[in-house]
């Protein structure tokens, strides 16, 4: 079938910080150059996730004066807790000087880096850039010598005969002298490109973590503006390591949230369950009592930092922010990285665009001489040191290396084994049972789902993919008892048994397009692809 081509200077897939930034820099570099930014989501921000407590030490590269420009970052961080949590009343408050100095939030804003994207898009658009919200970027388009040329978008009206229906749209071929892919984390066409294109050749794998977010409104009485509280410790046990935050925003709002690393051995782990059971603990508790749980979603992090980094450019383009895992978790901050390396993008490609050259090949030398590299060559040691030696003997090297050697400790540690790879089986592991939700504090699947605004087109092709059909029954089910039914933060995955026994049904409709299932299914079977465009949640304020 013949399709509609759109040709571009510079194609973006992606419209989250990293691929805005790089959109606005393109502009500042060359106003006349024909950028074009693809995002999946039904509207800018849409899709886009994040705790977030923001540096705006890239923002204040990009647009030196983004406060006089109305950027929606107007909640500045105040105060730092680092809180453990020891069981499920008791806590201990960590003083800051014995925390890495990276925990520490003086001069960030407490913002929504979904408004943040939405008035990015404002600037980018104000510069020229077209923005096509509601278009997957579906596949790579190469050329005859393996160079990337663009993106097809995908078709619009399939049913899930996989036949055109009434409503079909074909998509349509973006083709662009340079594809700058910022997807966002575990995005499928970078796992296709690292793939391709050996980017990882000689790095650690990719780890990940699962961040869990509620929106609350609070009672004014209780709401400290300028707060960030960070913890770690109950309800999680074991291996299962990760943290929580809470944030005081404005309006009497505050982010409440987990993350749980991938890397967790127990299958019968739910981290949407264990995020309920948190908020039960007086520490958070003191500012949720009495409040409105306004919004809920989830999303997969990269976390794996300087040591997992692939190779950022290839043939025709570049992998940015997440898509590549620019965030920096010691600091748990991602959008100033992501910012980042978007800047750098720019300059990369409007360097080979001036001098007629077919790859962005001086980006690798920019960007080991840039900031970025440093913060995140500074804090390379900080996963590894918690998944070899545990939060306490972890932690206190994170600290003697932040504090005392300020990232430069003269040794690197790794972890080579992918997150995946952790899970035990079932009768090897501790069944958990988990308590029922009480509708104040704690709350079901898909109630939490009704709050994310998630709507699919129903009759489509389901996005969730499976390689082998048979992997739940013979595997997955046997062995694991099925984790995908607790590791999905939606409800998406459930096994049903009937006369004929047990299957597994996928809900696709309740996709948060996370990516979890993409990352932790133990048989790395099930492939998330993307669905019709516009589909998904629909994140508010997040």
């Amino acid at each position: 079938m013949e399709h509609e081509v759109m040709e571009f200077d510079v194609l973006i897939v992606g419209a989250g910080p990293a691929g805005l930034a790089s959109a606005c820099r393109l502009k500042q570099l060359n106003p006349d150059l024909n950028v074009c930014v693809v995002e999946k989501g039904s509207e800018v921000g849409a899709h886009i996730l994040s705790g977030a407590v923001i540096d705006p030490k890239a923002l204040h590269e990009l647009f030196p004066d983004w406060k006089e420009m109305g950027a929606p970052l107007t909640t500045a961080a105040e105060k730092d807790e680092i809180v453990l949590l020891k069981d499920k009343q008791s806590s201990v408050t960590i003083p800051n000087w014995m925390a890495p100095k990276t925990m520490h939030n003086h001069g960030n804003y407490i913002a929504s880096l979904g408004n943040l994207a939405r008035w990015l898009a404002e600037q980018a658009e104000n510069m020229g850039v077209e923005i096509f919200p509601g278009f997957t970027a579906a596949e790579i388009i190469y050329d005859s010598n393996g160079r990337v040329k663009g993106v097809m978008t995908g078709d619009m009206g399939i049913g899930t005969d996989n036949m055109p229906k009434d409503s079909y749209m074909p998509g349509m071929a973006l083709e662009a002298k340079f594809t700058i892919f910022a997807e966002g984390c575990r995005g499928h066409l970078g796992k296709e490109l690292i793939n391709q294109f050996n980017l990882d050749s000689n790095r650690d794998p990719q780890h990940y973590g699962i961040g869990l977010k509620e929106l609350w409104d609070i009672d004014p009485d209780k709401h400290q503006p300028g707060l960030v509280i960070h913890g770690s410790g109950w309800p999680l046990e074991g291996d299962t390591s990760g943290g929580f935050f809470l944030y005081h925003a404005e309006n009497n709002q505050v982010a409440v949230g987990l993350i749980i690393d991938l890397n967790y051995s127990n299958p019968w782990i739910s981290p949407f369950e264990e995020f309920q059971q948190l908020k039960h603990h007086p520490v958070l508790a003191q500012y949720l009592e009495g409040g409105t749980r306004a919004s809920y979603g989830a999303r997969a992090i990269a976390k794996g930092g300087f040591n997992s980094l692939p190779k950022m450019d290839f043939p025709g383009g570049l992998l940015i922010g997440c898509d590549a895992g620019t965030l920096n978790f010691s600091r748990i901050k991602g959008t100033h990285t992501a910012m980042k390396s978007g800047m750098l993008a720019a300059e990369a490609v409007f360097d080979a665009l001036q001098n007629g050259k077919t790859e962005a090949d001086s980006f690798e030398q920019q960007f080991k001489e840039s900031w970025l590299y440093n913060e995140l060559f500074s804090s390379r040691n900080f996963g590894p040191a918690l998944h070899k030696f545990g939060r306490w003997i972890g932690g206190a090297f994170n600290t003697i290396d932040q504090n005392l050697f300020g990232g430069k400790i003269p040794v690197t540690l790794h972890d080579r084994l992918e997150d995946h790879a952790k899970l035990q089986e079932a009768a090897e592991s501790k069944t958990i049972f988990y308590p029922k939700p009480d509708g104040k504090l704690s709350f079901d699947k898909l109630s939490s789902v009704y709050l994310s605004n998630t709507n699919h087109e129903e009759d489509q092709p389901c996005h969730l993919q499976l390689s082998k059909e048979e992997l739940p029954l013979t595997v997955n089910i046997p062995l694991y008892e099925e984790p995908a039914q607790r590791y999905c933060p939606a409800g998406v995955y459930e096994v049903i048994e009937d006369e004929s026994g047990k299957r597994l049904q996928i809900n696709g409709q309740n996709c948060l397009h996370c990516k979890t299932c993409d990352i932790k299914d133990p048989c790395q079977n099930i492939q998330w692809v993307p669905p019709e465009g516009g589909g998904g949640p629909n994140y508010p304020n997040m």
